[in-house]
């Protein structure tokens, strides 16, 4: 049984999904330099400044705020970096599966980890009658095999081996390390984009006042236009960092499929796995997003309602029935 075709994907989607996850920071950086840019435009400084004066002063301002949003960037993530693996846990309601529990499930894992040879994770349980499973974690500490008792008991043997060589190709592979990064990222943005949102809706709704002089008018009107400024690149850098999110998560889970068709060597029980998950996705409750895209197949991915390219931009997962037909080629 000849892989040729699945090594070369891998090697592709590894080296596009660094590129695209290096693009996170860059982002920030370019809206910082933009926000200073857009405000020496907006200050009425274009009339008799040219572009390259104003990319000057926007520099200039830009180097000296740096530090200052390299460090509360830092800070931010680092906290969130080292709190996920609690935060999965809590959301999820996943409790750690004992080997008297299930001696099965151990034996599988066990076995896939001696034959690939990398350290076994924890595994955690959810008591959910439905089939899912996901891997998280940041670390040989914290890595983690997560399964629901309904894919336990409905998968054999193989499928269920198919699933855990999957979730171990994501550890493996580092995928859940760089997802986390991408999703905090992505969290960043998003919260100051809904911060400035709301300082500006405030502004406008409780700001006013008909007993304000000319001078105080003045000085509101320019704070609304920052406070607006700051929301609209916000608001356009959180879109983009999560379309990159999630080209980088549908990436990540074609190579899974691929080491999960290696490490277990039954490429057609992975695809038979997916299909009876594809019928019945647990964990629907977790109404996170960010730890909905951890699963081997999204709860919601398979809703429809928008349907085409658009659908695919917001889309954590490839096409299942794409996935089982490429497995189904091996």
């Amino acid at each position: 049984m000849k892989y040729v075709g699945i090594y070369s994907q891998q090697v592709r989607n590894n080296t596009r999904s660094l590129l695209l996850l290096c693009f996170f920071p860059l982002l920030i950086l370019s809206l910082v330099w933009v926000f200073f840019y857009a405000l020496i435009y907006m200050g009425g400084n274009a009339s008799y400044m040219t572009p390259d004066m104003m990319a000057y002063y926007a520099t200039d301002q830009w180097l000296q705020a740096l530090p200052w949003v390299v460090v509360a960037v830092g800070l931010w993530f680092t906290i969130a970096y080292f709190a996920n693996t609690a935060m999965v846990r809590r959301a999820t309601g996943a409790r750690p599966l004992e080997r008297r529990e299930n001696p099965r499930v151990y034996n599988i894992v066990e076995n896939l980890c001696m034959g690939c040879g990398m350290d076994m994770p924890k595994i955690n349980v959810i008591d959910d009658p439905q089939l899912n499973a996901f891997a998280s974690g940041i670390d040989k500490n914290s890595y983690t095999v997560t399964v629901t008792t309904g894919i336990c008991q409905r998968l054999n043997d193989d499928e269920l081996a198919g699933v855990i060589a999957h979730e171990l190709t994501h550890i493996r592979n580092k995928d859940t390390r760089l997802l986390i990064v991408s999703i905090i990222f992505v969290g960043i943005l998003s919260t100051i984009c809904s911060l400035t949102t709301r300082i500006l809706w405030n502004t406008f709704v409780y700001g006013g006042g008909s007993r304000r002089d000319s001078k105080e008018k003045g000085n509101g009107a320019a704070i609304i236009v920052v406070i607006a400024i700051a929301a609209v690149l916000a608001a356009v850098g959180y879109l983009f960092a999560l379309l990159t999110r999630f080209a980088i998560s549908r990436k990540r889970e074609f190579m899974a499929d691929a080491g999960g068709a290696e490490i277990s060597g039954k490429p057609l029980a992975l695809a038979s796995a997916l299909r009876k998950i594809s019928g019945d996705p647990g964990l629907r409750g977790v109404e996170r997003e960010d730890i909905a895209q951890l699963y081997i197949v999204h709860p919601q991915a398979l809703a429809g309602g928008v349907s085409g390219w658009f659908s695919g931009l917001f889309s954590t997962h490839p096409d299942t029935a794409e996935r089982i037909r490429i497995l189904e080629q091996f």
